[in-house]
């Protein structure tokens, strides 16, 4: 550990059970010195008992991105615990199961905008609510999964990927020269919750997900491990930190080298 993160409070959000990239990323940021925050959607109560196994039980504030009141008061609920964030870590995303799998062109607008909402608008959204917190220095990080290419049964979720990037790049603008950066990190395929619920809701039985799996680890350059999410967490911990003071609105990949491979 090299402490890259001490002093500085980190607010963390997207934990649903320890396996959650979400969970590596709060884990890693209080090994590096952090104070974390949690944020909880829906069942908190959960939230706060998967808060238990991190190495100092941070506190969990209630937020749903979707919902006016909770962003409006989201900077005053966060005063509770601390007068101020030097990091905010977006790891939000959810598209409805018509948006994802077969028949992309028969995905309704309703749940294209849900998909696009939650999973692009609310990195923005998320932003505003926090900025009377961030302090010249902060960084926003948002988590990513490489869109540049049709992936099998991600659909509008890729989409909702894409929109996230653009959404990057003008947060990145608005708040630069508040001296607060933002960045997505890019991430390979990692065993999740949400990951599988994607593979179950397009496709059933996981079969494609768990190709795309053994494909992912065969491109790749420096190969991949679906099991663990720790080089991601060090990517993400990296982007939080002083280390990377000129770097901003753009998007860092840590996939093994996956995409930037044509064929292998």
């Amino acid at each position: 550990m090299s402490d890259v993160l001490a002093g500085k409070t980190i607010l963390v959000t997207g934990v649903i059970t320890d396996a959650s990239i979400a969970f590596s990323i709060a884990k890693k940021a209080q090994e590096e010195g952090a104070t974390v925050i949690l944020t909880g959607f829906g069942r908190v109560s959960l939230v706060k008992a998967i808060a238990k196994r991190l190495p100092t039980t941070p506190p969990v504030v209630e937020l749903d991105v979707q919902n006016i009141e909770h962003l409006d008061t989201l900077a005053d609920r966060l005063r509770e615990h601390t007068d101020h964030l030097d990091g905010v870590v977006h790891s939000i995303g959810y598209a409805p199961p018509s948006a994802l799998g077969d028949g992309f062109l028969d995905t309704p607008f309703e749940d294209v905008s849900t998909a696009i909402h939650i999973s692009a608008y609310s990195y923005a959204a998320l932003a505003k609510a926090v900025r009377p917190l961030l302090r010249p220095g902060a960084s926003i990080v948002g988590m990513d999964f490489d869109p540049r290419t049709a992936m099998p049964f991600y659909n509008w979720m890729a989409v909702s990927k894409n929109s996230l990037e653009a959404v990057n790049r003008y947060v990145a603008k608005e708040l630069g020269p508040e001296g607060i950066r933002s960045n997505l990190v890019a991430a390979g395929p990692v065993k999740t919750l949400a990951a599988k619920s994607i593979a179950g809701s397009a496709i059933g039985d996981g079969n494609e997900l768990d190709q795309l799996e053994v494909e992912w680890a065969r491109r790749a350059p420096l190969g991949w491990d679906v099991n663990t999410a720790a080089p991601v967490a060090s990517t993400v911990v990296a982007a939080l930190s002083d280390l990377m003071p000129a770097t901003t609105g753009t998007v860092i990949y840590a996939d093994g080298g996956f995409g930037s491979v044509a064929f292998a």
